[in-house]
């Protein structure tokens, strides 16, 4: 097995500490980072046919700085005002702060998890059992956060603002990988778009997560590389294993 073109369909990391320079690096392969899809958000009509309005609600969910940007953006376009007692609940604090982009944070009523995981969020959400939720979301979206809210008794309505679209690659676009990457369903639909004909052949799929790999082979492809596995949590820490296994790397 010989693998020198590694694609990652995500976007290039922002420093130079990504795992993935390390494999780089360690197996001297060309790691390029291209996403097969893109996020958009919704346009007014798109979002209008939702048949929501923003103001019935006393309480917003974000669980991405995404979701926030295309909240205030349709906002701005509804021309509705947020009045300063709509609470705000936030994945992460990183996501809190970034809503300092659209209001006065210190003035505002908001609540973060610590971790980073909505079930700790959750509590937050409980204590304020009274509120009615807007829970922003994307067009196609897990209902894994939904059921925790559900479970719970919590008076909440899921609202896309954003969605995720194929990006597409252009004809004059190289497309020479000995390995790809794929992170969500959406990329092997992506894939199947953009090459009606791809004959995957000696090429080697890898995945994280169950749905993206249940989609390879829904697609008639063959999976060869699956994470989270018993060996490893991460992408790519399978990957480095799996290069190990295979003895892939600098001669």
């Amino acid at each position: 097995m010989k693998i020198k073109k590694i694609l990652i369909s995500q976007p290039q990391p922002q420093t130079e500490k990504s795992p993935y320079f390390d494999i780089a690096t360690k197996y001297g392969v060309n790691v390029v980072f291209r996403p097969f899809i893109k996020v958009e958000g919704l346009s007014f009509q798109e979002f209008m046919a939702q048949k929501i309005e923003v103001l019935d609600y006393t309480a917003i969910i974000f669980t991405a700085k995404t979701a926030i940007d295309h909240f205030f953006r349709l906002c701005k376009e509804m021309r509705t005002n947020i009045p300063e007692d709509m609470k705000y609940f936030c994945i992460s604090e990183s996501v809190a702060l970034y809503l300092q982009k659209y209001i006065q944070y210190r003035k505002r009523k908001i609540f973060f998890s610590t971790t980073g995981k909505f079930a700790d969020l959750l509590p937050s959400i409980k204590r304020h059992s009274t509120e009615k939720y807007l829970f922003a979301v994307a067009d196609v979206n897990k209902d894994n956060n939904a059921n925790i809210l559900s479970e719970n008794g919590i008076n909440f309505q899921k609202a896309a603002f954003y969605k995720t679209v194929s990006n597409d690659f252009t004809p004059d676009e190289p497309f020479d990988y000995d390995m790809l990457v794929f992170f969500s369903p959406e990329g092997i639909n992506s894939l199947k778009k953009n090459f009606p004909k791809f004959n995957q052949g000696d090429t080697v799929i890898a995945t994280f997560g169950a749905s993206t790999a249940k989609a390879v082979t829904d697609a008639g492809l063959r999976l060869d590389l699956a994470a989270p596995n018993e060996k490893a949590q991460s992408m790519a820490g399978a990957i480095d294993i799996f290069f190990k296994e295979n003895k892939i790397g600098k001669k």
